[in-house]
């Protein structure tokens, strides 16, 4: 409990400090009602993690602390590291035959912790990664001995909490949505399920949480709002189905126009997602260039700071994006878009990979002006023998050094592209989920144009226009509020005397 006592201290005190976290979710862009940011609701966010973590606690959900990974903006006041906690690895055999309906058993599932990640990615390249390595194989192992089924990171949260739903008897529905509300006299006393053939109309005695996720596969909307068809990691049922039935209720929307960006690898199939990147561009030995073969950003910042950029680089009509890398990038850190078996031969033959024994080669095979190339590599090798980025300040913040190499000095983030062959794999500007979406107050209560509330209806999640804005200032920012939120409107829906 004293660690997450600590984390709403330091989150709430932050809060109050002169800059602090206020500053992390503040932009100047205007919004209509000031609500996905409002003082009043981050306010009720930051004061409400504990009692979460505490209720979850109580229920038998065991949490970690991820030790080592730090806030997006570390060095900002308010910031630091060590802030973010998890679900402990979970055996699935505990929820039984739910497992198999899961979307995460369909993937390769392992007892992954956060901080497992960053080790893991160059486990043969440094002691620290050959240690988290081991230890990590020990875990899976030791699991497996007594004959656990372990998952991590985001199925571990979704075992967990549907342990507590199944052990309470509370009746979870499958393929089940909600195609409209029923309102009665202005308040929202129930929804239409579609259950296979039948519409069921479901009548409630406290209100409705709309929890159905934001749009990301929605292609007009992604169209309408972005500009963009999306290259987006999301689950395909992100279709904003939740978001158009609050709307059609009288709910006011906001943050459309953005989402949880980040560079991505096209999918070289219709069959695949993008592959996100999150360590690989922080790496040294590797940089991000635009069409004309220029840097244009901070490669290790957060990656929607990086996924912003390239939106502003594209509407300047500087795409399609690469990652340079030489053969350092490629023989001593564990890539996560090359793990799958024939993943690299898939993109090699979908012409988002190329390899060439020189740099004007490789210029020349993707399209870009040599001399331009070449130029930009020797000054950021310039930068990597001094050990400052001159540009883009690469390599100054522990967020940046978090997927660094510490034996690469003076600075774990800048080696030098010198050594063939070198490798392009082409970005996108891809995302985690959309942002944007239904506007609602401190206790989860989805509110019209007018500020006013609607009766009976709340909403948490990514079918929400998102508490922290245009920014991204650590992990956990959408499940975080997700959870919070989702509690905040449980709590207020059951003080209602309806």
């Amino acid at each position: 409990m004293r660690a997450v006592a600590e984390l709403r201290s330091r989150f709430h005190g932050s809060l109050h400090e002169r800059g602090g976290l206020e500053c992390q979710l503040h932009d100047t862009a205007p919004h209509r009602l000031e609500a996905p940011r409002s003082r009043e609701r981050k306010e009720a966010f930051v004061d409400s993690v504990a009692d979460f973590v505490i209720l979850c606690e109580r229920r038998g959900i065991r949490f970690a602390r991820a030790t080592d990974y730090p806030d997006y903006y570390p060095e900002r006041p308010g910031g630091k590291i060590g802030r973010a906690i998890e679900v402990e690895p979970f055996d699935t055999h505990r929820i039984g035959t739910w497992w198999e309906t899961a979307r995460a058993q369909d993937g390769v599932v392992f007892p992954l912790k956060t901080d497992d990640v960053w080790l893991l990615s160059r486990a043969w390249s440094t002691p620290g990664g050959f240690v988290r390595g081991a230890r990590f194989v020990g875990r899976a192992v030791a699991g497996a001995a007594q004959r656990k089924k372990l998952v991590g990171a985001g199925a571990a949260l979704v075992c967990a909490l549907l342990e507590v739903a199944l052990k309470q008897a509370t009746p979870v529905w499958l393929s089940s949505p909600v195609e409209e509300l029923v309102v009665d006299e202005g308040r929202v006393v129930g929804a239409a399920v579609r259950r296979g053939e039948r519409e069921l109309r479901v009548r409630t005695r406290k209100g409705v949480v709309l929890a159905g996720g934001g749009f990301a596969h929605r292609e007009d909307w992604r169209e309408k709002y972005h500009g963009v068809p999306g290259y987006s990691s999301a689950i395909t049922g992100d279709q904003g189905s939740a978001i158009e039935v609050g709307q059609r209720a009288g709910g006011a929307v906001d943050l459309m126009d953005d989402a949880w960006w980040g560079a991505s690898i096209p999918a070289p199939g219709t069959d695949k997602s993008p592959a996100f990147l999150v360590g690989e561009r922080s790496m040294p030995f590797s940089i991000i260039v635009d069409s004309q073969g220029e840097r244009f950003v901070n490669e290790s910042a957060s990656y929607i700071d990086v996924g912003h950029r390239m939106l502003e680089r594209a509407q300047a009509d500087r795409g399609p994006f690469w990652m340079i890398s030489d053969a350092r990038h490629t023989r001593r850190y564990l890539r996560s878009f090359a793990v799958e078996p024939g993943a690299t031969k898939a993109l090699r033959e979908g012409g988002l990979l190329h390899k060439a024994d020189t740099l004007d080669a490789l210029a020349v095979a993707i399209g870009l002006p040599p001399e331009r190339l070449r130029a930009t590599v020797a000054r950021f090798n310039g930068f990597a023998r001094t050990g400052v980025d001159q540009d883009f300040a690469r390599g100054s913040s522990a967020y940046d050094r978090y997927y660094g190499d510490p034996l690469v000095r003076p600075n774990p983030n800048l080696g030098p592209l010198a050594k063939a062959p070198f490798t392009a794999v082409q970005l996108v500007p891809g995302d985690l989920g959309t942002k944007g979406g239904l506007l609602t107050d401190e206790d989860g209560r989805v509110i019209r144009e007018d500020g006013s509330p609607i009766e009976g209806l709340y909403a948490s999640g990514n079918n929400t226009a998102s508490v922290m804005g245009n920014t991204y200032p650590g992990p956990g920012s959408t499940l975080g509020p997700a959870a919070v939120f989702g509690l905040r409107a449980a709590r207020h829906m059951a003080a209602q005397r309806h």
